[in-house]
């Protein structure tokens, strides 16, 4: 019976070893870097009627930037200076190309991009106003 006892807690022990290296080997998600320098905000906001299945990806400077889904938005900081950014409905069903804008980014200000259709286009278009909402993802 002592046998059994002491391979059961080895048999734990070691168990625990192995959970503790795979945890350690993922690593914790580490947030993105905030830029140095002078910077500016963006919010990126989907309209009100945008559509109830569809996210959208959104990209800065061709880097993965967010997945808006409904009732959320994107809001990041941006180094001063000229970005790129882009955005694509999914599920992209009917194979649209992606939109994208240039944004000279100026430091302190906030920039507000709404993501509407026109037609059957995806285009992001300045807003004066924000819509709170919850965050998105990275």
């Amino acid at each position: 019976m002592k046998i059994f006892r002491k391979l059961l807690i080895a048999m734990c022990l070691l168990e625990a070893l192995l959970v503790s290296s795979e945890v350690q080997a993922r690593g914790r998600p580490t947030p993105s870097p905030t830029p140095r320098g002078p910077t500016g905000r963006l919010i990126v906001q989907r309209a009100p009627n945008f559509g109830t299945d569809l996210s959208i990806r959104l990209s800065i400077d061709g880097k993965h930037a967010a997945n808006i889904p409904r009732n959320q938005h994107y809001g990041g900081v941006l180094p001063a200076g000229r970005h790129t950014v882009t955005a694509l409905a999914l599920p992209n069903t009917q194979s649209r190309r992606p939109t994208s804008i240039v944004v000279t980014i100026k430091p302190g200000k906030v920039y507000i991009f709404t993501a509407m259709w026109e037609s059957d286009r995806l285009v992001l278009r300045p807003s004066d106003y924000y819509t709170p909402t919850t965050r998105a993802n990275r």
